[in-house]
């Protein structure tokens, strides 16, 4: 009742994740934390540019990834970090140590806004996210 669709679609976890190729056009270091910047990444909104809050301080300078072309988690729920309001997440990997950081870098022949999905999984097959994902849930 109440005019939902009763036919739920049984969603893969990764298709829960919406991955968008990104370029960061601005980066400027928080200026109350000093292992975070802040960045202007164009994902393909109509708004233009989101602001994302990351830890790359440490690994990169502003230099480096300006212009860097990067996969953002973009349906994640907004959330404040250390008081401004971050509208995704970069995705990157570590070594065991976390003494190295590199971003994860989307093929050359995608544009931002382009979704992204893996190996053997159809992104078309299933509905984009209606909801934000909470960072902050249990799982399980």
């Amino acid at each position: 009742g109440g005019g939902k669709n009763n036919q739920a679609v049984d969603v893969p976890p990764f298709n829960q994740i919406e991955l968008r190729v990104g370029k960061i056009v601005e980066v400027w270091p928080h200026p109350d934390a000093d292992k975070l910047f802040c960045e202007k990444i164009d994902v393909g909104d109509e708004e233009g540019p989101r602001t994302i809050v990351s830890g790359l301080r440490d690994f990169y300078t502003q230099e480096e990834l300006v212009g860097k072309r990067v996969v953002v988690v973009a349906n994640l729920k907004p959330s404040k970090l250390r008081g401004i309001e971050s509208k995704g997440m970069v995705l990157a990997a570590s070594n065991a140590d976390h003494t190295k950081v590199e971003v994860l870098e989307p093929p050359s022949s995608a544009k931002p806004g382009d979704r992204i999905s893996a190996e053997g999984i159809d992104i078309k097959e299933y509905p984009l996210p209606s909801k934000p994902i909470n960072p902050k849930a249990k799982t399980s």
